[in-house]
């Protein structure tokens, strides 16, 4: 198994991707709107993919937060907020935010369950910074640390009660980037002392069955690497001082901080630390060149990934998806009550 997780280039697997995906053994794949038309579509090609690989525990991922990053979409699909939803009623209720984000986060669960889907990018627990980039803004659960954790904790638990595994994100943080790391690399400049209360979240969920890295450059802890190639912030930050033993992924090597080829940073990514390299957009060239330049999992890397997917029960008597939304639905109106 190569410790990567492919995008697809389209609705069905192409003749060349089914050969080369089955010749490089990939440890998961990632969906997208391209990817996206229906219910009968979507189930189609994740069965497809497990039948592939005779794994049915196999890594299919998709970035379902709800808000502005939400792949599958309505009407076929109910419209899911942003956290900042759920951070506006715990400024009221705290109990109750933490209910409608847990009934949220299994709602979301319910839908990707239904077709095919068994981890979703979710949840983030970057802490909201004053004049940070909006590449985070509403996506966040908040500006203080704890409230980001017990938000966070609810949305993990609501996901695996629906039968999916969550990732928590950006480790070690990214609400204090000033630019956005789809487009450039993120410099941020904090003493470690500052940087200690973005960790609190990461701490508190230090037993998350996934994370994913921050394309970010922490100059406090290494000027010359973005996390997710610094072994230096895996190692002494994410593994140690965060405390996290779940299976880590990179975020998408395409993104315009990182510098370098595809199949490059791949190999970077991994030698850094990170178990898995995340490769979103179904190019056949870098797929070929990545499964070239990368060895075979690690022993840890494999024991992580079965592990965090071991860590939910699929299947099984659910609560109806209507009587989820209409909960959450509820509890957000005390909102404007």
């Amino acid at each position: 198994m190569k410790p990567v997780i492919f995008g697809l280039s389209g609705a069905t697997l192409t003749p060349d991707e089914r050969a080369f995906f089955a010749d490089s053994q990939p440890a998961g794949y990632i969906l997208f709107r391209r990817n996206i038309v229906d219910r009968a579509q979507l189930r189609a090609l994740t069965d497809d993919l497990r039948a592939l690989h005779g794994r049915s525990d196999l890594l299919i991922m998709i970035d379902q937060e709800g808000g502005r990053v939400a792949r599958m979409q309505a009407p076929v699909w109910p419209v899911f907020p942003a956290g900042a939803a759920f951070d506006r009623l715990y400024d009221i209720a705290p109990a109750s935010a933490i209910a409608a984000a847990r009934a949220n986060a299994r709602a979301i669960a319910l839908t990707l369950a239904e077709v095919g889907i068994t981890v979703d990018a979710l949840p983030l627990l970057d802490v909201r910074q004053d004049g940070a980039s909006d590449i985070m803004g509403d996506r966040t659960l908040g500006a203080e640390p704890m409230r980001v954790a017990a938000l966070g904790r609810s949305t993990l638990e609501g996901l695996a009660d629906g039968g999916v595994v969550g990732i928590v994100k950006h480790m070690p943080g990214h609400g204090r980037a000033l630019v956005d790391s789809h487009l450039e690399l993120p410099v941020v400049r904090a003493e470690a002392q500052a940087l200690a209360s973005d960790l609190q979240p990461f701490e508190r969920l230090r037993d998350a069955p996934m994370g994913m890295t921050a394309h970010v450059v922490y100059t406090a802890w290494d000027a010359e690497r973005p996390a997710s190639l610094s072994r230096t912030v895996i190692e002494q930050i994410i593994r140690t001082a965060i405390g996290f033993d779940g299976l880590l992924m990179s975020d998408d090597l395409d993104m315009k901080a990182l510098q370098g080829s595809i199949p490059d940073l791949a190999a970077g990514v991994v030698a850094a630390g990170c178990d898995l390299a995340l490769n979103c957009w179904g190019r056949m060239d870098d797929m070929v060149g990545i499964a070239d330049r990368l060895p075979e999992i690690t022993a840890a890397g494999r024991s992580r990934l079965d592990r965090a997917m071991a860590s939910v029960e699929r299947g099984g008597d659910q609560p109806d998806l209507a009587e989820l939304l209409a909960t959450r639905d509820m509890l957000l109106g005390l909102v404007a009550a």
